[in-house]
């Protein structure tokens, strides 16, 4: 288990591809994991999954963890509704951060000055990626329309 300053100062840290990814495609029934590298010294390793639905195409996952386990963030899109443990009941599109005793399990509805456009896949992904602060993240050239 991570405590909470130690997933948030995970999600800060600065990260980028341990191998260059200059194009992402994510065409229906994506679903890839890539290798991230945190700190210049490379001491901190991550993953980033991709993925999109086959018949629901519209529906997307990206989801940073660290450690292999631990999910820091994900951004869910045109998904499945998201009860959190309080019962509280979130739509088809929100977003899952780390939270101490819980994991990934507590979900917010999405922030539109850090989300404005979740009807690109492009721009989606770009959004989670400064969320993430993984450096130079690779173009995406499909769109969700």
């Amino acid at each position: 288990m991570l405590t909470q300053s130690e997933a948030d100062l995970l999600l800060r840290m600065s990260k980028r591809f341990a191998d260059p990814v200059y194009a992402l495609a994510m065409p229906p029934g994506h679903d890839e994991s890539h290798e991230l590298v945190g700190n210049d010294s490379g001491d901190e390793r991550f993953l980033l999954d991709t993925w999109r639905g086959c018949r629901r195409t519209m529906k997307l996952k990206f989801q940073t963890r660290s450690r292999k386990v631990f999910i820091l963030a994900r951004l869910d899109i045109e998904g499945g509704p998201h009860t959190n443990p309080d019962g509280q009941r979130l739509g088809g599109t929100h977003l899952h951060l780390y939270r101490e005793g819980f994991d990934d399990k507590w979900a917010a509805p999405l922030d539109p000055v850090l989300f404005p456009d979740t009807s690109s896949i492009a721009t989606a992904f770009q959004d989670f990626c400064r969320l993430c602060a993984i450096r130079e993240p690779p173009t995406v050239g499909e769109t969700l329309l």
